[in-house]
């Protein structure tokens, strides 16, 4: 296969009932798309038969790709492996349950392109902005303490930016080298630590609304909510104090 335009990565923890049917769903939607692709599940150290169900798969989902992990990494850690491994120009990495299916991503390519000036080097799918449709929307008492957290992550590290935790975002190839090879959170709180080295490393983010569907087999807790904020504050002292040694990062050719 020749050099793709678009890496799908897939994190997958114990997904082998809900694979299936997201693998279909996104084989169908991509079936008329008029750029190459490649689709990289990357199992998080399953438990049940999620390798056996992706690998029965291989043959009938086009271009698809399967990483198998033995042991647990953790989401971000697994989403870091399969950006590396991946060889788009663009790399795009959504959740396992197909909450924003993978026909979004054409709201986020007119921002994808070589002049700087002009495009974005990452686009990040989003619940929160104008124009963005959650079926169901979440009742108003989980809304608040994610709308409160959101808020002291733009206090600390992502001014601006309404939804850091939607799992749906696109980066170039150059960006998601740097970033995740810069990356070294392996939980949940992943999502925060690459947008803010994205930022410190000078690349262009666009917050792009999304259709969102609420799973409600999810297999999130409340908890990982409060490791992303404990994670932010890391994340903050990190910065502040260079841990990530920036200084040896070739930023941005």
């Amino acid at each position: 296969m020749t050099k793709p335009y678009l890496s799908i990565i897939i994190p997958a923890y114990n997904e082998a009932e809900r694979l299936p049917k997201t693998l279909l769903d996104m084989d169908h939607r991509l079936a008329q798309v008029p750029y190459s692709y490649e689709i990289i599940v990357v199992s998080d150290g399953s438990k049940d038969n999620t390798a056996e169900v992706v690998l029965g798969m291989v043959k009938m989902i086009k271009n698809l790709k399967f990483i198998d992990n033995k042991e647990n990494k953790g989401k971000g850690g697994v989403v870091k492996q399969g950006m590396l491994a991946a060889t788009g120009n663009i790399r795009l990495f959504t959740d396992a349950d197909n909450s924003t299916s993978v026909d979004q991503f054409e709201k986020m390519m007119p921002y994808f392109g070589n002049d700087r000036e002009k495009y974005y080097d990452v686009a990040i799918g989003s619940r929160a902005m104008k124009g963005a449709v959650l079926d169901p929307a979440e009742p108003w008492f989980r809304q608040i303490p994610g709308k409160m957290g959101n808020l002291l992550i733009q206090v600390l590290l992502l001014p601006g930016l309404w939804d850091t935790q939607c799992g749906f975002k696109a980066f170039t190839e150059e960006a998601a080298e740097k970033i995740f090879g810069a990356s070294r959170i392996v939980g949940w709180g992943f999502d925060v630590e690459i947008l803010s080295l994205a930022k410190r490393m000078e690349y262009r983010i666009k917050e792009v609304p999304v259709y969102w569907v609420n799973d409600t087999r999810s297999h999130v807790k409340a908890s990982a909510y409060i490791k992303v904020l404990l994670d932010t504050f890391i994340i903050r002292w990190h910065l502040w104090t260079n841990w990530y040694r920036m200084d040896e990062i070739k930023i941005k050719d």
